[in-house]
């Protein structure tokens, strides 16, 4: 006799029709998205909470529009040589000279114009190439006789921060042209009607929402063309939400003050060209393929030594443009400007995703590493944390980041 178990055995759900069922599938989704991209979206959910303790423990003075303003205005210089650091890191290399090279520019740059009251457009031309060629002999030195960067380097912090004092001989010389202070201080002029925000920056918000935006599905399409890797979709709509949330937030905060500062448009300008330099150029694919394997990259035909000559010079170009931003929000060049710079654009880079070993790490990623450092200072100034606490926060959020590193490559176990 046989024997129906059909009406025994109850059916399984389908998937999707029950409600927690399918919240568990979306946060295992996304578990799963973050655990499999931990190096890229791991500082970025740092930032964020960050960003979040530091709004509540403040009373919300965190995000107050001013303070916004004054966040970007107050790490303009130290992103713009996180940028290069970056490079540098990624390549296998270290720079101990940008803070010294940052505090001689701007000493030029006060030279120049208050002792010698030469126009400030040219004297900003010269400053970028006084860098230029400080870092290239600095890049001459590494790449072509092998000396090792960090010797270089740190004979370059000794010799730029002695010739700075011998410039300035001792003293504070300023004040700046009008024109040059507007690069650290200045903001986008208003224009059109009276909306109680600055217009023109809703307009590059909306901008760069758009931009941004194309940018990610055009790069997630491009995976797919050459079936590489994607995050699922639901993770990358989830992605795509908070980017735009977080421009708009943003966007509206600096809109609701002075408007975007004009230093941010230049970091954005340098975020978008070096970001696609190191994404799509051969140049930026060969200083991966140095820092990640020399001796594999000179087999594939990689002239390693120009790549490397050619990151120092960058180097030095962006520490020439960090010096005069410093100079212009001080109003003057002072023989002790960039003190400790060097440190925090290393500790950027390495907070942003960089590798000890070199061949791994981001633009964005130091950005992030710089923001995350910026937003500690100016919240715990905003909680009257004394300097002493402040540096041994900053030095055990970048020991957790390298150690983080660490743990990510062995688990990985590349």
């Amino acid at each position: 006799m046989s024997t129906d178990v059909t009406d025994k055995t109850p059916a399984a759900a389908p998937p999707g029709k029950d409600g927690s069922a399918a919240g568990e599938g979306l946060l295992q989704l996304v578990l799963g998205g973050l655990r499999r991209n931990m190096r890229q979206y791991g500082m970025l959910i740092a930032l964020g909470l960050i960003v979040v303790l530091f709004q509540f423990w403040t009373g919300g003075d965190l995000l107050l529009p001013r303070n916004v303003s004054n966040l970007v205005l107050q790490n303009s210089y130290i992103l713009i040589l996180a940028i290069g650091m970056m490079l540098v890191i990624i390549a296998g290399h270290i720079d101990l000279s940008v803070g010294s090279i940052t505090a001689f520019v701007g000493a030029f740059a006060a030279v120049l114009t208050v002792q010698h009251h030469m126009a400030w457009p040219l004297a900003l031309v010269l400053c970028l190439l006084v860098g230029a060629v400080a870092g290239s002999v600095q890049g001459f030195l590494i790449a072509y006789f092998g000396i090792p960067s960090f010797i270089v380097t740190l004979a370059g912090m000794l010799l730029f921060r002695g010739l700075t004092e011998i410039l300035l001989k001792g003293q504070t010389l300023g004040p700046f042209p009008n024109g040059l202070q507007k690069i650290g201080n200045g903001f986008l002029p208003e224009v059109g009607p009276n909306t109680n925000y600055h217009n023109l920056t809703l307009l590059l918000g909306i901008v760069l929402i758009a931009s941004v935006v194309w940018q990610e599905v055009r790069d997630r399409r491009r995976q797919q063309e050459f079936s590489l890797d994607v995050v699922p979709v639901k993770l990358f709509l989830l992605k795509l939400v908070a980017l735009v949330a977080a421009i708009l937030t943003l966007t509206m905060l600096l809109a609701s003050y002075d408007g975007a500062p004009i230093i941010l448009i230049i970091l954005g300008v340098l975020v978008g060209g070096y970001g696609y330099v190191m994404r799509n150029s051969v140049f930026g694919r060969h200083i991966y393929a140095i820092g990640g394997n020399l001796p594999a990259a000179k087999l594939s035909g990689v002239k390693d030594k120009r790549i490397t000559f050619q990151v120092f010079l960058n180097m030095g170009v962006l520490a020439a443009l960090a010096g005069l931003v410093v100079a212009a929000r001080l109003n003057a060049a002072s023989p002790k400007a960039g003190d400790g710079f060097e440190l925090e654009a290393i500790a950027s880079s390495f907070i942003g995703g960089a590798s000890m070993s070199g061949g791994v790490g981001t633009v964005l990623g130091a950005i992030i590493g710089g923001l995350v450092l910026g937003v500690l200072n100016n919240g715990m100034n905003l909680l009257s944390v004394g300097t002493d606490w402040q540096q041994v926060i900053k030095g055990l959020a970048l020991l957790a980041a390298v150690g983080f590193d660490v743990w990510n490559k062995r688990k990985s176990g590349s």
